[in-house]
């Protein structure tokens, strides 16, 4: 035989081995689907095969939420290392009305004081949480912190009233100390 094949130079990978088509074959489903003998599927657009970009939120908003969980974080350690000592917290409480009164039931004032404590750490877990997933799709934000704020207030407020009634006698003195 001669070096000289007589066929027409190849086009399109007329010629090439199965291998050498399916290392070239940018869709294989496309090959899937004529070889099953059903019609291939279109090609989707380029930009729609990458995931589009997480969209952010205003700058506003992401400033303004992040320095309210800052806050919150500074007003809620502070307080839950107050009321994990409540007879101290109590009676500093009515230093400040200007009432002269001690609390003495220690027993309730630990309990509820530590409840509250537990109540204040998780609400701000919990809004944090929600916060971050909010901010992370793109989100406004701002008013989970607010709201978070509202329910440890509510929750932990209750606990420390429930404390304070639980002394009638430091009560009886706040409340005189208040009329007067």
């Amino acid at each position: 035989m001669s070096d000289v094949d007589p066929r027409p130079r190849p086009q399109f990978g007329e010629y090439a081995t199965p291998e050498e088509q399916q290392a070239r074959i940018q869709r294989p489903e496309v090959t899937e689907s004529l070889d099953a003998g059903v019609a291939p599927q279109p090609a989707a657009p380029a930009s729609s095969t990458v995931a589009p970009a997480p969209a952010r939120g205003p700058l506003v908003d992401r400033v303004i939420t992040l320095m309210l969980l800052v806050y919150g974080l500074f007003s809620v350690v502070t307080t839950i290392v107050q009321v994990l000592d409540f007879p101290h917290y109590a009676e500093q409480a009515a230093k400040v009305l200007n009432v002269d009164a001690t609390y003495s039931n220690l027993a309730a004032g630990f309990v509820w004081g530590a409840v509250a404590a537990v109540v204040y750490g998780v609400v701000y877990l919990v809004t944090a949480l929600l916060t971050w997933r909010r901010l992370k799709r793109g989100r406004i934000a701002f008013w989970i912190p607010l709201v978070g704020f509202a329910v440890a207030a509510l929750v932990g407020g209750t606990c420390i009233a429930i404390a304070i009634v639980s002394d009638p006698a430091y009560l009886s003195a706040l409340m005189d100390g208040i009329s007067k």
